[in-house]
């Protein structure tokens, strides 16, 4: 009999690929979770219910409805600035919301995989393993480091899965990011301002899901960092895809962080070391330069 996964914040990016991997598993049974209408409207091989995660009642309501195996937590406030500026909406959604998901597993005996990031360590030593004591240096990294404790504290058995600057083409193509950003930038001959002094392991969508879904079959518990495996710049990233598509790279100017103001932090140098991963997983990531030739092939297919 098939094992029930239910997913929130399935409208997000990594919600959508989530979707699309999952759905096609007869082994699993998908209820994919957001806020508001299902924004997937492609894909097929799933059920969908609406669910507001800061609402405990709600997640009451849906847990002893579907009753699943497994949940997947992909919603979250992500921009970082935001959760600077509106920290209460972002503790709520980031925090106690996990609790509230961790309070329902406990009562369905659900195995919980939490999303969390490498803005929970500062970026003074960067590439991370799964080991390295977390110190976070916005608000957002704080909260999500809450979160991850709030696991790690519990009865339950769960998994976090951190990850690194998550790229990738969403249905309704309402993201962007930089590749993306990039492309049409240099397209439009308008000149970019690209940091070359922070540090990242930026990672694929399809990677991240790939991971996920990894976790969850074989039921890994504990940390894993789950990114791409190259270690580049914002400044490198915009290279490499102005080579790829043969755009002037002449529009790119490289700076460094000190030129912009943003309410939060960014840790200079994070990414990840993904051994564990590679090989307690069998987790095997893009690279760079093959996740813009993926993004490119998306691109044309909805174009």
């Amino acid at each position: 009999m098939a094992k029930k996964i239910l997913l929130t914040g399935s409208n997000g990016l990594l919600g959508q690929k989530l979707v699309e991997l999952i759905s096609q598993d007869k082994n699993y049974e998908l209820i994919a979770t957001s806020r508001g209408e299902n924004r997937l409207s492609n894909t097929t091989g799933y059920t969908y219910h609406p669910l507001d995660i800061t609402d405990k009642e709600d997640i009451d309501r849906v847990m002893d409805k579907f009753k699943p195996e497994f949940v997947i937590n992909s919603a979250a406030m992500t921009n970082v600035d935001q959760c600077e500026t509106l920290k209460d909406e972002c503790w709520q959604l980031n925090v106690r919301a996990v609790e509230y998901l961790v309070e329902a597993c406990l009562t369905h005996h659900s195995f919980l995989l939490h999303l969390s990031t490498d803005f929970i360590f500062d970026g003074e030593n960067g590439p991370y393993d799964e080991e390295a004591t977390p110190k976070p240096i916005s608000y957002y990294g704080s909260s999500k480091l809450a979160a991850e404790r709030t696991l790690m504290k519990s009865k339950i058995r769960w998994s976090i899965a951190r990850t690194v600057l998550v790229f990738g083409i969403a249905e309704d193509m309402s993201r962007t990011n930089i590749v993306l950003w990039v492309k049409k930038s240099l397209e439009d001959k308008k000149t970019i301002q690209v940091v070359n002094d922070q540090w990242r392991t930026p990672t694929l969508a399809e990677d991240l899901a790939e991971g996920c879904f990894l976790i969850i079959k074989k039921e890994a518990t504990g940390i894993y960092n789950i990114s791409g495996k190259d270690f580049l710049s914002p400044y490198q990233m915009a290279i490499q895809t102005a080579d790829f598509f043969g755009l002037d790279k002449k529009y790119i100017v490289e700076t460094d962080s000190t030129k912009f103001t943003q309410p939060a932090k960014r840790p200079p140098k994070t990414g990840f070391i993904i051994t564990k991963a590679e090989q307690k997983l069998d987790y095997k990531p893009h690279t760079f330069k093959e996740g813009i030739a993926l993004l490119a092939k998306q691109v044309s297919s909805i174009k």
